[in-house]
């Protein structure tokens, strides 16, 4: 297992749906928030993008000068920026971070955002226009000279003149649960993500990707995005499931909820499915739980228990062929430190913890270590 951390640049706390308990979201915290995120043993941080959330290439081009290992999983945006702009910063970001760049291929799903920002394009074109642009990027970043005229994007004689540190290319991250995402992601993906649904429907998804992959000659590798509520015991963690949402109230579910039905995201209408915009029944596969989704886009589901029960879990998902997990929880730099002293113990990790070796208990009585 590879294990991953997020940096919650559109706001972090104690609570969801709420400004109780609202962390202050500042370069400073975010920073805390990575560092942890390294010296805990996480091989790298996921930055969201979208219009809610600090800029993901600033704020990750800041928080690589803080760290040394850690890499950072940043988004391109086909239709908000051109290849030729988007190949030279990954060249910038990978040559200075020392290699440490992985790319999220996103192509939006919310067509009110990206009509704001200028883009208006159905769903089935985003993803011809991606293809487009993975097309010249990739040529690009293995320093051919472009020329290229589609739908979409026209470039003449483009050149990228300073090369990636990774051959031929950064790792593209590609997620998306429609036939024309997974169409795209066949070709260019090298590891395809998916949102925390239920065991069944994973292995239903990764089965069509793999397929669409082998069609091209292709193999690939699988993620995951989850969020975790792990405690002790199972009682505690359940309740603090529910603390989460205590102060959550009918109006901001509703209010949410009319935005996540305008999306044409197959993903975010598969996410929304799994509660319905309900409380009632919100655990929809064993610890699995769907409360975050109530009013927080994309990734909605949590793996709720005791460290045993979601070692499990996660194991059930490395057995269907997930290796990469994308991890989170509120507020994300103390459960940054749950997760690690919880469950790393219980999981075949890629990553050892660094910290492990330097980590001790108070001295006892001045005298003893706690053994």
């Amino acid at each position: 297992m590879e294990l991953f951390w997020f940096i919650p640049t559109y706001g972090d706390g104690r609570y969801i749906g709420t400004d109780k308990g609202a962390r202050i979201t500042t370069t400073s915290y975010y920073k805390q928030v990575a560092m942890a995120a390294e010296d805990l043993g996480y091989s790298g941080v996921l930055l969201p993008t979208g219009r809610s959330c600090e800029d993901s290439w600033v704020m990750a081009s800041m928080l690589a000068s803080a760290t040394r290992r850690l890499k950072f999983l940043v988004a391109v945006r086909p239709g908000l920026m051109t290849p030729t702009l988007a190949a030279r910063m990954c060249s910038s970001f990978d040559r200075h971070s020392a290699g440490r760049l992985l790319i999220n291929v996103v192509a939006g799903g919310d067509p009110a955002e990206l009509e704001a920002e200028g883009l208006f394009l159905s769903h089935d074109e985003r993803y011809a226009l991606t293809e487009e642009f993975l097309h010249i990027w990739q040529r690009l970043l293995h320093q051919e000279e472009v020329t290229f005229e589609g739908q979409y994007l026209k470039v003449k004689k483009a050149h990228n003149f300073y090369p990636v540190q990774q051959l031929p290319h950064p790792p593209v991250f590609f997620g998306g649960s429609s036939p024309a995402a997974m169409e795209v992601a066949g070709q260019y993906a090298d590891v395809f993500l998916t949102w925390g649904e239920p065991p069944e429907q994973v292995k239903e998804k990764l089965a069509a990707m793999r397929a669409a992959a082998a069609a091209r000659g292709r193999t690939l590798r699988f993620g995951i995005r989850l969020h975790i509520i792990v405690r002790e015991t199972a009682e505690e963690a359940w309740q603090a499931a529910s603390n989460l949402i205590r102060h959550l109230d009918d109006e901001t579910i509703a209010k949410a909820q009319q935005i996540y039905a305008r999306m044409d995201s197959h993903g975010q209408q598969r996410m929304t499915a799994l509660h319905g915009g309900k409380r009632s029944e919100l655990e929809i596969s064993p610890n699995l739980w769907a409360g975050i989704g109530l009013v927080r886009g994309g990734a909605g589901t949590a793996l709720v228990g005791d460290p045993a029960t979601v070692a499990k879990r996660l194991e059930e998902y490395r057995q269907l062929g997930i290796e990469t997990f994308i991890l989170s929880g509120y507020p994300h730099l103390e459960e940054a430190y749950r997760v690690a002293e919880l469950l790393f113990p219980l999981l075949p990790l890629s990553v050892k913890q660094e910290q492990s070796s330097a980590s001790q208990g108070e001295i006892v009585a001045y005298h003893y270590k706690p053994i």
